[in-house]
Parts: C-alpha cells; sequence; structure tokens
C-alpha cells in the first residue's frame, strides 16, 4: 500500500489556485486514480534518516535530525521516529499505527523525555502541528478515500510529465476537524501515480498549505520522495516553511518484532 510518512502530505499546486475550486460530485474516474494512488508500490522494511528544516517568516532556520523506521503489518504499515538532534527534541519518539480498516481509527503516540511521559494523540489533536512544523499529525498517516469526494479538474504537464488535477472534498464535517483541512487539490503524476503537488485550504483560516515534491528518485524500484516543501501562506506572504529531506533509504531491513511498540518509543534508539 502506497502510506509512505508523508506521502499524503497532500501535495502542491501552482499559485495560480489561490481561489477555493467549485464543489463538484465524486466521480469515478478521479476515485479509480485515487484507488491506484494509493495501492502504488512504496516498499516494507524501510530505514531512513531525516532532516526537518523550519523556516520562520525572517528565514530564520531551525533544523531536526530523525531516525525513521518503517513497516506493513499486513494491510496496516507501522511507523517509528526517533529525534537525534538538536538537544531540546533529543530522543523524542513517534510511534504512528496506520490501519487499513477505514472504520478503524488510526493510533499516534509521542513519547517526550522531559517529561518521561508518552501522550497519546487524540483525534481532537490530529489537526495540530506536529513538533513545530507545518505538517498535522493526520498528515502523518494516510487517508481513507471512503472519507472523500474525489473529481478530475483538469489534465496537464508538469515539469514536462503528464499529470492528473484532482480536487478532494471531505464528506464530513468530522473529517475535516480530524485533518484540519476543507479541500484539496491534488496533481498526481500519471506515469507513476505519485502525488507531486498539491494545496490545502486550511479550516477555519484564509491560510493556505502549499506542499512540493522537490526531488523524487527511483531507488530499488519504488518511487520515493526524498524532499518535500510544505508551504503556509497568507495571501501571497509565506508565513512559515517546513523542508523535508531524506537519506540513506534503505528497503527489506531486518527489525525486530518489539521496535514498533510504546515500550520500544520510551527506550529509544
Amino acid at each position: 500500500m502506497a502510506k509512505h510518512v508523508f506521502i499524503i502530505l497532500a501535495v502542491f499546486l501552482a499559485c495560480t489556485f489561490l481561489t477555493p475550486p467549485m464543489a463538484l460530485a465524486d466521480d469515478a474516474k478521479a476515485r479509480g486514480i485515487m484507488q491506484k494512488v494509493e495501492a502504488r508500490d512504496d516498499g516494507d522494511r524501510m530505514t531512513a534518516r531525516m532532516e526537518m528544516i523550519l523556516v520562520d517568516k525572517n528565514k530564520k532556520e531551525r533544523i531536526r535530525k530523525i531516525k525513521s523506521f518503517r513497516r506493513d503489518r499486513g494491510k496496516d504499515t507501522y511507523q517509528l521516529m526517533f529525534f537525534l538532534h538538536p538537544a531540546e527534541v533529543k530522543n523524542t519518539g513517534f510511534l504512528t499505527y496506520d490501519y487499513d480498516d477505514p472504520e478503524k481509527d488510526d493510533d499516534q503516540w509521542l513519547y517526550l523525555p522531559e517529561l518521561r511521559k508518552t501522550k497519546r494523540i487524540a483525534a481532537t489533536d490530529k489537526s495540530s502541528s506536529f513538533m513545530g512544523s507545518d505538517l498535522n499529525y493526520s498528515d502523518m498517516t494516510s487517508r481513507n478515500l471512503e472519507d472523500y469526494d474525489f473529481t478530475l479538474v483538469k489534465e496537464g504537464k508538469v515539469k514536462g510529465k503528464d499529470v492528473w488535477f484532482i480536487q478532494s472534498v471531505p464528506r464530513t464535517k468530522a473529517v475535516i476537524d480530524e485533518t484540519g483541512y476543507k479541500k484539496s487539490l491534488l496533481i498526481i503524476r500519471k506515469d507513476n501515480f505519485f502525488v507531486i503537488r498539491g494545496v490545502h485550504w486550511v479550516d477555519g483560516s484564509s491560510a493556505l498549505k502549499y506542499m512540493e515534491v522537490k526531488q523524487l528518485d527511483q531507488m530499488e524500484g519504488i518511487w520515493v520522495a526524498s524532499e518535500l516543501h510544505m508551504t503556509k501562506k497568507m495571501g501571497k506572504k509565506t508565513v512559515h516553511k517546513t523542508i523535508l529531506k531524506f537519506d540513506n533509504i534503505k528497503f527489506n531491513q531486518e527489525m525486530d518484532d518489539d521496535l514498533f511498540t510504546i515500550r520500544r518509543l520510551e527506550k529509544g534508539l
């Protein structure tokens, strides 16, 4: 299943889409495309090093280094992250159980070493910022397709690649409340079903979040976004930006059975 951590970080669009597209009914072609996006092979037993760069409105940067582990358990996906740097976030851990069953809420836990406490992320908190970034906790898991109406807005090209422009609208207020987004517009490459750009309309705000896959590589036959940017804007003004860079990505790695547990989350690397 295509549930790479941050794939559903929704993705970005060009700045020409500064007003929400008109609400349209769900259509079969758009849903079929999204089903192929979800089914795309994203590998298994993956390890990676991550760099999270937080950029404020004055372009001042804060850099965080992370070690990430991911594996499939049947149709579910488990993800574990440990913050390595800087000192104020070192040993902070984040564990996610991303369930395939649309009737089952995904589980997330955040371990705070200073408090020696593990906090379970409630559904009501998933629209809040993840570790001060421009990502919500809800962005750390994949979306259930049954929760959305999809519409094919148009077809075109981005950087020489044929793409689809698909609008995604939550079917219920509960989904909007949990994700923090009232609408999204996604750009999907036709050759590999990878979401490469998009825009989110933030609920209860005039802010927009733009995300773009800056670097897309194929490793061991698997397409991987090795650099993504998430930018929050108010009008034309950038409020904040998060840059994610991945390296030392490896698949089919040996992993202990107890790695994706709260006990290991609290123990650290």
